[in-house]
């Protein structure tokens, strides 16, 4: 295969690697923010605010999909630079088998829990009915999700991130077109939102699932085919169930921030369920960086070239805090257009909390920049527990913070906005000292 990421000048291999994995993400937040966009301008605050709060929780679900699917992608992307070809099938397998039958679970699980969820997240009553329309569809297509984080990864973990782009491409306009004719063409309600992301989703999930088994030879069963033996499922579970845990305390963490904004009411959910959009989508690069990252690293931990991993390191850190005193710029000159995107400009009490949100946030993007890359150099080292260690950090603190600094009446809801940037800040400081004292050998395998 030509994907490599062992061979060539380091730079242009990362950014050609890396800028397809950000436009694909990018692209996959559409199917959300098309969601909150049309049931913003359509179907009022209290659907945003349903939508919105929504939103947390399937990021959360999608953690664990996403985490699991990300453990395997380094222990794939190591095999792969060892050559051990061999070795990789195996792990495919094993991880196939191991994933698939974690999202039935969760499936099952949250179809029977969507009442307690509702209870859990402290939706207020007059929200519930739009939520429970919307969950009891959306959920529908976490099969999809887990078909496309898989093969994404796997895709690139051989170093091909542009096929994953493409089927995001198609099923981030086909989510567009069929969120305009199912909410306004058909009047199907937030409901009708879920619909066209779920039908969304399955394209990309199956189709790419499709292109990987027909133009992969290597993924498929050939003479007597592979065993799944037990060493490789312990392999992936090590690796995968601490990726996992590591995502999705990150996005538990989110949900019970979510809970305490719902606390405060409609507006104020409103305000965050926009808000959080755009924020998403102004450090989504960074952080599909820091996992383009982790990749380039696995493969050249796995091939021994230690030098070529801290020269990486060197060239991701200099793009990654450019790119993220660029954004702090751009959302402290548009936060308020960018809400008007999403809200009427006569609810003014919610667009000023979402600017209030965004000046808040946008300050320290270089926070949230720097932890990405730590998330990623950990995983790729074969260190997920250190990326654990660090979220648990992060986000303990956003949701002690969030929770305490709230509840006193001069501070209120701003004490939220100003939990994050803190813990982004004391995860940084633990991950650069662990480095730091770690820097002579981390890279050796």
């Amino acid at each position: 295969m030509d994907y490599e990421l062992t061979q060539g000048p380091v730079l242009k291999s990362l950014l050609r690697f890396a800028i397809p994995m950000i436009l694909g993400d990018l692209l996959q937040q559409c199917y959300n923010v098309a969601d909150t966009l049309i049931v913003g301008q359509f179907l009022g605050a209290d659907g945003l605010a349903a939508v919105g709060s929504s939103f947390s929780l399937m990021t959360f679900l999608t953690s664990i999909l996403l985490g699991l699917s990300m453990g395997s992608g380094v222990v794939f992307s190591i095999r792969y630079g060892q050559k051990d070809i061999q070795g990789l099938k195996e792990r495919i397998y094993a991880s196939f088998l191991l994933l698939s039958g974690i999202t039935v679970i969760l499936n099952i699980l949250v179809f029977a829990g969507t009442d307690w969820i509702l209870i859990f997240m402290k939706v207020p009553e007059e929200i519930q009915g739009y939520m429970r329309d919307y969950l009891v569809v959306i959920f529908a297509g976490l099969i999809g999700i887990f078909l496309y984080n898989y093969f994404a990864s796997l895709l690139r973990a051989l170093g091909n991130s542009r096929v994953p782009l493409l089927f995001l491409a198609v099923s981030a306009v086909l989510n567009i077109v069929l969120d305009l004719w199912f909410v306004l063409g058909l009047n199907r309600g937030v409901a009708g939102a879920a619909e066209a992301t779920v039908i969304s989703q399955y394209v990309s999930g199956i189709g790419i699932a499709i292109y990987a088994f027909l133009k992969f030879p290597l993924i498929r069963p050939q003479g007597k085919g592979v065993k799944v033996r037990l060493s490789c499922m312990k392999e992936i579970i090590s690796f995968s169930a601490l990726t996992c845990i590591q995502q999705s305390v990150m996005n538990l963490g989110i949900l019970m921030v979510q809970g305490r904004v719902n606390s405060f009411g409609p507006a104020v959910m409103a305000a965050f369920a926009a808000a959080v959009k755009i924020d998403a989508f102004a450090y989504m690069p960074v952080q599909d960086f820091g996992n383009a990252v982790s990749t380039f690293i696995a493969q050249n931990f796995g091939a021994g070239q230690e030098k070529r991993i801290r020269e990486g390191l060197k060239y991701a850190i200099l793009t990654s805090m450019g790119f993220c005193l660029f954004i702090t710029a751009g959302i402290w000159l548009l936060a308020r257009p960018l809400m008007l995107l999403f809200v009427d400009a006569k609810e003014t009490a919610i667009i000023a909390e979402g600017v209030r949100y965004l000046h808040i946030e946008g300050s320290f993007y270089c926070g949230i920049g720097c932890l990405f890359l730590l998330y990623g150099l950990y995983r790729a080292v074969g260190k997920p527990g250190m990326s654990v260690i660090l979220t648990i950090i992060s986000l303990g603190t956003r949701v002690a913070l969030a929770y305490s600094l709230s509840s006193i009446p001069e501070i209120g809801v701003a004490g939220i906005w100003w939990s994050v940037p803190i813990g982004w800040f004391l995860a940084d400081l633990t991950g650069l000292i662990y480095y730091w004292k770690k820097r002579d050998t981390l890279f050796r395998l």
